[in-house]
């Protein structure tokens, strides 16, 4: 009984990061439960009984996601002290993560499927961004806490919509050329000039 459940639960979490990995990289519309089911050495039916439906599977990798982002930020404010916003955007408009995809973060990956989704979709993610945001204001200075979540957001936007920009570019000189602009200004945002 023990073995099975163990078996149940790795079949589960391949199907989850199959799901998360296909959804980053190809988007909603660009990849079935077929081959997420076969990208994670299951079959359709096993497919469905962990995670009910494709959009299940989406909002379950879309919560994953964003969990690790809410991982992500304490460490580096602890790892890099007042020096954790220079640190977290060079990784994030970084080649090395502009380049993977489907390991890349979900919060650029998933919010253009995100917009396009159900209620139930978009509540999650409002809730999870807005706890993302508020762990980015903790560690940034400013008059009030108004002041830093504002921060937080532009922070946030501009490391956002700067990785999707610079992927979506067709040269890497130009896709850096954006990475570096987007850098100083979120620094600029940040007050780490």
């Amino acid at each position: 009984m023990a073995k099975q459940q163990v078996r149940k639960a790795e079949t589960q979490k391949s199907l989850l990061s199959a799901a998360s990995r296909s959804f980053r990289s190809k988007g909603y519309a660009g990849v079935g439960v077929d081959g997420i089911a076969r990208a994670a050495g299951a079959t359709s039916g096993a497919f469905y009984s962990h995670l009910g439906s494709k959009d299940g599977a989406f909002l379950a990798a879309l919560e994953l996601g964003l969990d690790e982002v809410i991982e992500t930020v304490p460490d580096y404010q602890r790892r890099y002290n007042s020096n954790w916003p220079e640190a977290f955007a060079r990784y994030y408009l970084g080649s090395t993560h502009r380049r993977d995809l489907a390991c890349g973060c979900a919060m650029t990956a998933l919010s253009p499927d995100v917009v396009r989704s159900n209620d139930e979709t978009r509540e999650l993610y409002e809730h999870k961004m807005k706890t993302i945001a508020e762990l980015i204001a903790k560690g940034l200075e400013g008059e009030s806490d108004d002041e830093k979540l504002n921060k937080a957001w532009a922070f946030l936007s501009i490391l956002i919509g700067a990785l999707m920009t610079s992927r979506a570019m067709a040269s890497e000189d130009q896709a850096d050329a954006v990475a570096s602009a987007a850098f100083t200004s979120a620094m600029t945002v940040v007050g780490h000039e």
